[in-house]
């Protein structure tokens, strides 16, 4: 099978068909984008669980004079010996394999870091007595942060115990719908993609019908008919690949690199070129199977009947 010949054949589809080719070409790019921007949304939101898994704590909160709980005396502030009780739970054997180290900040610690965060008027009209000591709890697997929260529940001197990635949830879940609506408008571009070259090379099958029916009588084989066809789909569908892969590209290399990066400081970690080089192989990949299976569909359907 001579390549030279399938290419002619397959550039003069391309040439026959052109504004059918720019639409392949065009629903391909928006298709290929999206799910490539699906892709690196996934990853960004894997990067962001592992880093802040890894730094967030649990924080237990002793009583403070404006507590108002059954744990706590009202008006009164957790007792040394409350906060030593504490201590020593987290000291003690059952919890040490857990913990990989906390810290203690006293009431009057905490007021000192909220003077640079709340207002003036505030900060004149509060004392230290009314904010928490807090235990921060780094925890060897943040999954086990339950356990923590169950020993420390209901204790006298304690006010509450929070998991500060309870925080963070609705912000990954924001990001997860996010990325399967991504995934659902790149699915059904990716269907009009492949509609589109089923028609593009059924029309190009049909303007060529008289050259096939000649082919077919001299006993050229299906595979040779098929081939110029399938190859005009690929191609179709290599350029649409080659300008999402840009538009990836870009999304990494302009929009997280130059704009993000700098405006979004909570985020230490984002996707890279390494991640794009995963990308964009798998966008290429899956733009010229769908090509291939569409055009190898359409044209065989056309030759049967």
């Amino acid at each position: 099978m001579r390549f030279g010949l399938i290419l002619s054949e397959a550039f003069t589809g391309l040439r026959r068909n052109a504004s059918m080719v720019i639409s392949v070409i065009l629903v391909t790019f928006v298709s290929l984008t999206f799910v490539g921007a699906a892709m690196l949304m996934q990853m960004q939101i894997g990067k962001m669980q592992s880093y802040w898994a890894d730094r967030a704590q649990v924080a237990v909160s002793m009583c403070a004079t404006v507590s108002d709980v059954d744990t706590c005396t009202t008006g009164q502030a957790a007792t040394q010996e409350q906060i030593d009780a504490v201590t020593a739970k987290l000291d003690g054997d059952a919890l040490a394999p857990l913990i990989r180290d906390y810290t203690y900040a006293t009431s009057e610690q905490v007021f000192e870091n909220a003077k640079g965060l709340l207002p003036d008027d505030i900060i004149g009209v509060v004392t230290a007595d009314q904010f928490n000591a807090t235990f921060s709890i780094n925890l060897v697997d943040q999954n086990q942060s339950d356990v923590i929260i169950e020993a420390f529940s209901g204790q006298a001197g304690v006010e509450e115990v929070t998991n500060q990635m309870q925080y963070l949830e609705p912000l990954f879940q924001a990001l997860t719908v996010a990325t399967y609506v991504a995934v659902g408008i790149a699915g059904l571009m990716l269907i009009a993609a492949v509609l589109l070259i089923a028609t593009t090379i059924r029309l190009s099958a049909f303007a060529r019908r008289r050259e096939l029916g000649i082919m077919r009588l001299v006993g050229a084989s299906n595979r040779f008919i098929q081939t110029p066809f399938i190859v005009e789909g690929v191609l179709a569908a290599l350029i649409g690949s080659a300008l999402a892969s840009v538009a990836v590209w870009a999304i990494v290399g302009v929009g997280v690199n130059q704009y993000l990066r700098d405006r979004i400081g909570f985020i230490t970690s984002w996707v890279g070129v390494g991640d794009v080089a995963f990308v964009i192989p798998v966008i290429v990949v899956i733009g010229v199977i769908l090509a291939a299976l569409s055009a190898s569909f359409a044209i065989r359907r056309w030759l049967r009947a």
